[in-house]
């Protein structure tokens, strides 16, 4: 290990990560707060006091934690380049979770504590099935051609991550195009803007400054901000839930949905074998192993505090 190279723990780049998975996971929050309200009917009492806490605290764990393995990774490598994977919430599973397991159990028993327990529960053995497939991913990843994993990396990408936005951009043209040609420009010409300013950053602000000239000149179907319920604002720690989630394993209703579950559990690690192939491209390896079994510690780290959407390392 190289202690003596100069690894910054900040550089101005840092700021388009951040923005770019800043806005990711505040979106996916969004559509946990109306999908399972709406869906599965919980209420705002266990979605803002259980589910976003959990996670909220998986998120900040799992963002640390990859942080420290990158900077030990340039420490082992010698490298001053070397860049951490994100952590947030898994689209997919989100979406899965939320419409095929808790909204069957909450229209079928109206019970909305329940639908919530059992997604609990779900994520909890799909976070099972995940942390079996850490022990053999190294070995598949290094028999599976890396073309293969990387082009179901970019037909995942394309269909579950960048399809959706990109209906949102063609929807509200007149808002979205502009700062969507900001990021293209940006980022394909590799230019610097005025004054070193993130190209994700200034997006942001474009954007924000075309919707309110939309709104003030009275144009509707925008933006249109609702300033009826004001601003709470409100602490709420993480409040384990670990009696709730081993209480209903033996349930039928989590055995009903296991066809849902284990499918589940087997996308996300396959989906894991993709990203260190794409990683590896840029000249940065590290063992599959080891970022998978720390993410299983993290996964019931998010589990067991109350939250019954599906983390990912994108």
């Amino acid at each position: 290990m190289n202690k003596n190279i100069s690894y910054p723990w900040f550089v101005k780049k840092d700021l388009d990560g951040f923005f770019g998975l800043a806005i990711d996971n505040l979106i996916q929050l969004m559509l946990i707060v109306a999908l399972t309200n709406r869906v599965a009917g919980i209420p705002n009492e266990v979605i803002f006091g259980y589910i976003l806490p959990g996670a909220a605290i998986s998120i900040i764990a799992g963002n640390i934690f990859y942080s420290i393995q990158a900077r030990r990774l340039a420490m082992r490598t010698g490298r001053d380049d070397v860049t951490a994977l994100p952590y947030g919430i898994n689209t997919v599973s989100l979406f899965a979770y939320i419409f095929f397991v808790m909204a069957p159990v909450y229209h079928e028993t109206k019970n909305p504590d329940l639908a919530w327990k059992v997604g609990l529960v779900a994520c909890f053995f799909s976070g099972v099935i995940e942390t079996a497939g850490a022990f053999v991913g190294d070995w598949l990843r290094r028999i599976t051609p890396r073309a293969a994993l990387l082009s179901t990396l970019a037909g995942i990408a394309i269909t579950f991550i960048s399809m959706e936005f990109a209906f949102q951009i063609f929807a509200k043209p007149g808002l979205a195009l502009i700062p969507a040609a900001i990021i293209l420009f940006y980022y394909m010409s590799h230019v610097r803007l005025p004054g070193g300013i993130p190209g994700g950053l200034f997006a942001i602000g474009v954007g924000t400054a075309i919707a309110w000239a939309l709104n003030l000149s009275g144009m509707s179907g925008y933006f249109d901000p609702d300033w009826s319920k004001g601003i709470g604002v409100a602490i709420h720690p993480p409040i384990p839930v670990i009696g709730s989630v081993f209480s209903l394993i033996s349930s039928e209703y989590v055995w009903r949905y296991m066809s849902v579950i284990i499918p589940m559990g087997l996308f996300n690690p396959n989906y894991d074998l993709y990203r260190p192939s794409g990683v590896e491209g840029a000249g940065c390896k590290n063992r599959l192993f080891n970022i998978k079994w720390h993410l299983y510690c993290l996964y019931m780290l998010y589990r067991h505090n109350g939250c019954c959407a599906e983390a990912y390392s994108p």
